[in-house]
């Protein structure tokens, strides 16, 4: 999970420089074409099979990546990179409900703290004019929307992966993300789709591409050996990372708003997982 965390943050980082003059649809549909190349070759590889033994299961979750992944591109081409991968982060509090619900894992006072923590959060680092009319600088909600619907569809990708674990090989559910993702990204980008430069070719695949197929591998096969809460938890070392990108490439350094912020969804973060 560490791993997939590193590679997450750099495919942000890739996500934000493309997203400089490319439609965030564009760089979806591209990223889903270029990583369903490298899934099926690993099948191949491998020896597996790419049908799976549960279809719809499969299907579902290439659906809810796809919306996660679009507000996620959506998210970074508005905010800054830390905030974005810290509002999408909050996915474990989500994924905590979600597994309670789908695989009957326990739920207690810790884990609603830290849910209710983790949302207080999000406030500070959004910091709607409603509520903050004497701070300016506050993040576009558009932005903030969007990493948060990614938020709640990662956290149904992260619990269809937990129990499709029980079944699939990490590789054939990996490829269904791609898969799906390429026909539903299709007609929405190709109306607004603007030809990639040479640059912006070689950060889309050697990029977007090579460091998002890899972080799923990594990821799926986390998922399948903790609790779903306490895996996704080992995904905020991203924003660790984040702010590293953020300061380096885009002079990016978050406010003392946005510190904060993190800080109660890390404190969430670990009361929601670390009690489970």
């Amino acid at each position: 999970m560490i791993g997939a965390a590193l590679m997450f943050s750099l495919m942000g980082l890739f996500v934000k420089v493309a997203g400089e003059r490319l439609p965030s649809q564009e760089i979806v549909l591209i990223r889903s074409l270029v990583t369903l190349g490298y899934s099926y070759l690993l099948l191949r590889w491998a020896g597996v099979s790419w049908r799976g033994q549960r279809t719809g299961l499969l299907l579902l979750r290439g659906l809810v990546g796809f919306f996660s992944l679009s507000g996620l591109y959506f998210a970074l081409t508005r905010l800054p990179l830390a905030d974005t991968l810290v509002l999408q982060q909050t996915s474990p509090a989500f994924t905590v409900l979600l597994a309670a619900l789908w695989l009957g894992e326990p739920v207690g006072r810790y884990e609603l703290l830290g849910i209710a923590c983790s949302l207080i959060g999000v406030v500070f680092i959004a910091r709607p004019a409603f509520l903050f009319r004497e701070q300016t600088g506050g993040l576009d909600l558009l932005g903030v929307g969007g990493a948060l619907l990614s938020a709640i569809f990662s956290a149904a990708a992260y619990v269809l992966v937990r129990e499709l674990r029980r079944t699939e090989h990490p590789l054939t559910i990996v490829f269904y993300f791609p898969l799906v993702a390429t026909v539903g990204s299709l007609p929405l980008a190709l109306p607004t789709a603007v030809w990639p430069s040479t640059l912006e070719w070689l950060v889309l695949i050697a990029g977007v591409g090579l460091t998002a197929q890899v972080a799923q591998v990594w990821m799926t096969k986390g998922l399948g050996e903790e609790l779903a809460g306490r895996a996704v938890a080992m995904n905020y070392l991203q924003v660790a990372f984040g702010v590293l990108w953020g300061v380096l490439f885009f002079d990016e350094m978050p406010s003392a708003w946005s510190f904060l912020g993190m800080a109660l969804i890390f404190v969430g973060t670990w009361l929601a997982a670390h009690q489970r």
